[in-house]
């Protein structure tokens, strides 16, 4: 009988990692539902663009809170209860949206949601890296760019062709969630826990020092990726409806899930691939992408505006799966939840600061020249990492 204990604990470990990403996967698909749906609460509660750009700044700042308190903190108390956790936060998010009547109820919403997924996205990562090192850095990059793509398809599906356009993806998605949390039950704690869980809640940014200089080099074209990623997530369907005249959800929803999609793929098909061979044509294809992209607005062509998101969707998905696999096997396993969180704390201010900014801006120069201003910034980005690749290739 106890021979068989060690099988029973390699057949639970073998559940850690497929866990871990299905519910990341939920995370973000939680994350990216309500991109489709803004145009319909502008609609309903008849609230301001600017108040849009809090909506969205809601979910932002609670992200860093929760990756800047609570980003290590699994690493202590070990992964299972931060994701407990976690998921309780994002289930009262969904509550919240599904009781929504007014602005007011959506910022409350979007607020617990960052909250939930800044807490759960270093514990996942780490839990992930834990169970399945060699293929830890592509789930965790890959689950990103599916579950937005999820969450933004599935919305824009079900408030086009479905009953309760404002409702009905969260009942789905609650389920979806209730359900991983009984799965949870089942899998196994992959680390020990340690003392230092109070003082690991002190705000910190933590990077070993085996890692910053690296980290440091690939910081320009990540920043461009991200910056990309909130802009689609927070104006494109509005840039899509004013830039071609097209007033479909769908097609709305649709643009930015190509970028999600192609990401995806790209993150998948370059896994094997020489990071920093990945880095130099992913910064290509984001010059490349963002240049059609602004061309489409200025054509009013929503088909070349397709083109250029699936283009620039290849740089953002490639180069984000090579950073992670340059940067994550650096750290050791004691390390490696602080350093997801810091690498996501950069990765969200890129995410989130620029297209607040476009946000507040939009109303006073147009939405039109502000995604100009906001695209040449992007091509200064990954111009600046083509220039630098050859250090880090050497580095590497």
């Amino acid at each position: 009988m106890s021979a068989s204990h060690p099988d029973l604990r390699s057949a639970a470990l073998a559940r850690v990692a497929p866990f871990g990403f299905a519910t990341t996967v939920t995370f973000y698909t939680v994350s990216g539902a309500p991109t489709p749906l803004y145009h319909l609460y502008q609609q309903a509660f008849g609230f301001s663009a600017l108040t849009l750009t809090v909506i969205f700044a809601a979910y932002v700042v609670s992200l860093l809170l929760g990756l800047l308190f609570f980003g290590s903190l699994s690493d202590y108390l070990g992964r299972k209860p931060v994701i407990v956790a976690s998921l309780a936060i994002n289930v009262a998010a969904l509550a919240a949206f599904l009781l929504a009547d007014g602005a007011d109820m959506l910022i409350l919403a979007r607020f617990l949601q960052g909250l939930g997924t800044g807490i759960a996205i270093p514990a996942l990562g780490a839990q992930i890296l834990d169970a399945d090192p060699k293929r830890g850095p592509v789930l965790n990059s890959t689950g990103a760019f599916l579950g937005l793509m999820i969450g933004t398809l599935l919305s824009a599906v079900l408030v086009t062709y479905a009953p309760y356009p404002m409702h009905l993806v969260y009942g789905v998605l609650l389920a979806v969630i209730t359900l991983e949390a009984l799965a949870l039950v089942a899998i196994p704690e992959t680390i020990t826990r340690k003392a230092g869980a109070l003082a690991s809640l002190k705000p910190r940014i933590a990077v070993p020092a085996s890692v910053f200089a690296t980290l440091m080099r690939v910081t320009p074209v990540n920043i461009a990726g991200w910056a990309l990623g909130g802009f689609y997530l927070s104006l494109m369907p509005s840039l899509v409806s004013a830039a071609t005249g097209n007033k479909s959800v769908f097609v709305g929803g649709g643009v930015v899930s190509a970028l999600m999609l192609s990401a995806l793929i790209t993150g998948l098909a370059t896994r094997g691939t020489r990071p920093t061979r990945v880095l130099a044509g992913g910064s290509l294809a984001l010059i490349l992408g963002v240049a059609t992209t602004l061309t489409a607005v200025a054509e009013h062509q929503v088909g070349l505006m397709f083109a250029g998101t699936v283009i620039a969707g290849f740089g953002f998905g490639g180069n984000f799966g090579a950073i992670l696999r340059i940067v994550l096997p650096l750290a050791d396993q004691n390390d490696r939840a602080a350093l997801l969180s810091t690498f996501f704390v950069e990765s969200y201010l890129a995410f989130s600061l620029p297209a607040i900014a476009a946000g507040l801006a939009a109303p006073h120069i147009g939405l039109a020249l502000v995604t100009y201003i906001y695209g040449a910034a992007i091509v200064v980005l990954a111009s600046l990492s083509l220039a630098g690749m050859r250090q880090l290739a050497r580095t590497a």
